[in-house]
């Protein structure tokens, strides 16, 4: 794993030669929940990409126009109270060892020593935003070498995003990443069988997030990649419904959005199923519509493509069905150029996906849509969501809502489903409920 972040490490600090420039990347700091309980840790998905560590508040200097190191590591000192209280540290002594840095440096000494590594740099790349405190001091340190005669001329005086460089890095994933996110889509793929198992008429929402979260971690994932969306009957209709808290009934749909996290990359799936495990005509008519719409979308998936043809492809289908099935009336055409279907489905069809769930990276370049290139992953996710409250539909059709979402590799082929172990056939689905059912009823004669 190690040689995974030096060879990110080496791609960017070749970037940052070629334009003269340095960058200054920060770990971020712990977060806290309430009161003086604090969050579990997680660094920013920049410096993960670039170090691999996971202790809070060090921050990584890349400086290749300097002759005594290019890549320092600042970071917090061995303290032995301190680490009583909340973990071993590794320290300056062990970090250039143990993560491949040339340099470790006490924190404390960061903002006396910035200026020693940036001369010979004209710009410097550091996200603003995150840590206004953190911006503060480093428009400060800088500003303070500007104004030191002969070591100002050689100071940086342009800024530049991460986006620019080293974002379009993070795009296109090498095969150490794609390793983790193949680990993370099996993991996934478990957990999404073992809530289709267990769900039944009565339980928790609650219940089945628990049951997401013990097994991404019983499988040695660092968690869920974002907060899980376990949402029955019309909680499916909202995007992002938050509350898990609503017991099941018989004869609604559930719909579970939740990815397993694999050393900080992510995985992104959604499944919707039937509760009792049996979809009723509606529900399958949607089901297998927003099926078709997703299979057809993943098909264009391949060098050269874009995420408006992803989007278009899918979009085309589910217009189709909508107009069969009497959801949306009139012509074809109409219903597309006045964005009819919006009622029912309101979202694009995809996102990048990597050390984040939306992860970095231009959906366009020069104004136009960017094409695929082998390497990237994004997801495909078609859905309708027929709100409870919308009297213009028949009352059999309100209060559905289904997604079904799947991570996509572009290879020099055409594509790669990495989450394709997670059933999604009408039958399959309902084959699996139903057989869980079976299995359970047994068990208790």
């Amino acid at each position: 794993m190690l040689n995974m972040f030096q060879e990110h490490r080496a791609r960017f600090l070749a970037r940052l030669a070629a334009e003269n420039a340095a960058a200054i990347v920060p770990a971020g700091g712990l977060k806290i929940r309430n009161h003086d309980s604090e969050y579990r840790f997680r660094p920013r998905s920049d410096f993960y990409y670039l170090t691999g560590f996971r202790e809070p508040d060090a921050v990584l200097v890349l400086v290749p126009a300097c002759a005594e190191a290019q890549s320092i590591l600042f970071v917090n000192e061995k303290d032995r109270e301190a680490e009583t209280w909340t973990g071993r540290r590794l320290g300056t002594a062990a970090a250039p060892a143990a993560l491949g840095v040339q340099r470790a440096l006490p924190l404390g000494e960061l903002w006396t020593r910035l200026s020693e590594f940036l001369p010979g740099h004209t710009r410097m790349v550091h996200g603003f935003g995150e840590d206004p405190t953190f911006d503060q001091k480093l428009l400060a340190a800088v500003g303070t070498l500007q104004q030191k005669g002969r070591a100002a001329r050689a100071a940086p005086r342009q800024w530049v995003e991460p986006a620019l460089w080293l974002h379009e890095l993070r795009l296109r994933k090498d095969e150490a990443e794609l390793d983790c996110m193949r680990r993370a889509a099996r993991v996934t793929a478990e957990a999404h069988r073992a809530v289709m198992a267990a769900a039944r008429p009565g339980i928790n929402e609650g219940e089945l997030d628990g049951l997401l979260d013990y097994t991404f971690r019983r499988r040695g994932g660092t968690g869920s990649s974002y907060g899980n969306i376990v949402a029955g009957g019309a909680g499916a209709c909202i995007l992002h419904y938050r509350e898990n808290d609503r017991p099941l009934v018989q004869g609604e749909l559930c719909l579970v959005d939740a990815g397993c996290e694999w050393n900080y990359y992510a995985s992104d799936v959604t499944r919707t199923f039937p509760v009792g495990g049996r979809f009723s005509r509606e529900q399958r008519a949607l089901y297998e519509l927003v099926l078709r719409a997703q299979e057809a979308a993943i098909l264009k998936v391949r060098p050269g493509a874009t995420h408006d043809e992803v989007h278009d492809s899918a979009l085309a289908v589910l217009v189709d069905g909508l107009l069969a099935l009497g959801l949306l009336s009139g012509a074809r055409e109409k219903a597309l150029a006045e964005h009819a279907y919006r009622r029912f489905y309101m979202h694009r069809t995809g996102h990048w996906l990597g050390l984040d769930v939306h992860d970095c990276g231009l959906y366009t370049l020069d104004g136009a849509p960017r094409p695929f290139e082998p390497g990237m992953v994004t997801t495909v996710e078609p859905g309708l969501y027929v709100a409870p409250d919308d009297e213009t539909v028949e009352a059999r059709w309100r209060g559905i809502g289904i997604r079904i979402e799947d991570d996509v590799l572009v290879t020099p082929g055409g594509h790669e489903v990495l989450t394709r172990e997670v059933p999604k056939s009408a039958d399959e689905v309902e084959d699996l409920t139903r057989v869980e059912r079976t299995r359970t009823a047994a068990a208790r004669t």
